[in-house]
C-alpha cells in the first residue's frame, strides 16, 4: 500500500519525536522498510535521542558538571528545527566520546571478551520457536484443520506487518495470527521444494531496529532473524542446516524491499 502523501524529513522528524499518528507512522515505517540507508539514519538518531532522554531522566550526578550541563543545553537544541540535525548527531558524538574517555580514565582501558561480544538472540526468535512448535502439534491434529488462505493486504492492515514474498515453489498449509508478549502475531506454516516444513514468524516487538539475518539454535531447531524497523521476522525449521536456512531467510528479506 503506497502513502497518499509523500514522506517528508518532517515526517521522520516526528517519527522520532513520537508525534505521529498511528496511521501516518505505519507509513513512514513502511517506506523505511524500502529505504534501508533512511532508516539507518532514523534509528542512529532514536538511539542518540534514547541515551540523550536516559542521562537526563536519571537522578545521578555521574561525571562532571560541565558534561551535564553540555547534556541539558544539547537536549534543548534537539526541539529547535530540522536545520541543527547535524549539529545534534556531531554533539551527541562528542559528548559520547567524552563520556567514554572519562570511564577509561576512571576505570581503565575496557576491553570485550569472546563472550561479552556475543549477542542473545531477541525475545521474538523464542516466541517464534514456540509457535513453530506449537504449528507442528496442530498439524499432527486432525480435528485442527489448517488453512492456506491469507490476505497479506488484509494482515498488513489488521497488524501493520508486511508479510514477504513467499517463493512460488513453496507451499503454504496453514496461516495463523497468535498472540505474543509483543501484540499480535503471524505464524505461517511452509513446505519447501524438498518437501522440509518451515514456520515463518513475524511480530512487532516494540523497537526499531534494522537487524542482518542472524542465526540462532535451540536444541534440534534452527532459526534465522532479521528486522525491517518496527517488524521482526524469524524463519524456524527442524530440517533444514543453518547455512541454507540462512539463505532462505535473506530470500524472505529481500523481498521485502
Amino acid at each position: 500500500m503506497t502513502p497518499v502523501d509523500p514522506i517528508q524529513s518532517s515526517d521522520l522528524e516526528a517519527y522520532i519525536d513520537d508525534q505521529l499518528t498511528a496511521s501516518r507512522r505505519i507509513e513512514v515505517e513502511s517506506y523505511l522498510s524500502e529505504n534501508p540507508d533512511v532508516a539507518a539514519r532514523v534509528m542512529a538518531d532514536l538511539a542518540i535521542r534514547g541515551e540523550l532522554r536516559l542521562a537526563l531522566s536519571s537522578g545521578r550526578n555521574h561525571g562532571r558538571a560541565e558534561t551535564r550541563e553540555a547534556a541539558r543545553r544539547l537536549q534543548s537544541a534537539l526541539s529547535r528545527g530540522a536545520y541543527l540535525r547535524t549539529f545534534q548527531r556531531m554533539a551527541a558524538t562528542v559528548a559520547l566520546v567524552a563520556a567514554g574517555w572519562m570511564l577509561s580514565q576512571h576505570y581503565g582501558p575496557l576491553t570485550i571478551s569472546k563472550v561479552e561480544a556475543s549477542t542473545p538472540a531477541p525475545a521474538f526468535v523464542e516466541e517464534a520457536i514456540r509457535a513453530h512448535d506449537t504449528s507442528i502439534l496442530r498439524e499432527s491434529m486432525p480435528s485442527q484443520a489448517g488453512s492456506s488462505r491469507y490476505d497479506a493486504a488484509e494482515i498488513r492492515s489488521a497488524t501493520a506487518i508486511v508479510i514477504p514474498q513467499i517463493p512460488k515453489e513453496w507451499k503454504v498449509s496453514d496461516v495463523q495470527i497468535f498472540p505474543s508478549a509483543f501484540g499480535p502475531s503471524v505464524e505461517m506454516s511452509l513446505t519447501d521444494e524438498e518437501e522440509r516444513k518451515l514456520s515463518l514468524f513475524a511480530v512487532r516487538p516494540g523497537f526499531f531496529a534494522v537487524q542482518q539475518v542472524a542465526q540462532a539454535r535451540e536444541g534440534g531447531t534452527q532459526a534465522s532473524y532479521w528486522q525491517i524497523g518496527e517488524v521482526a521476522y524469524a524463519l524456524v525449521s527442524e530440517r533444514q542446516d543453518a547455512s541454507r536456512l540462512s539463505q532462505e531467510a535473506e530470500r524472505l528479506a529481500r523481498s521485502l524491499y
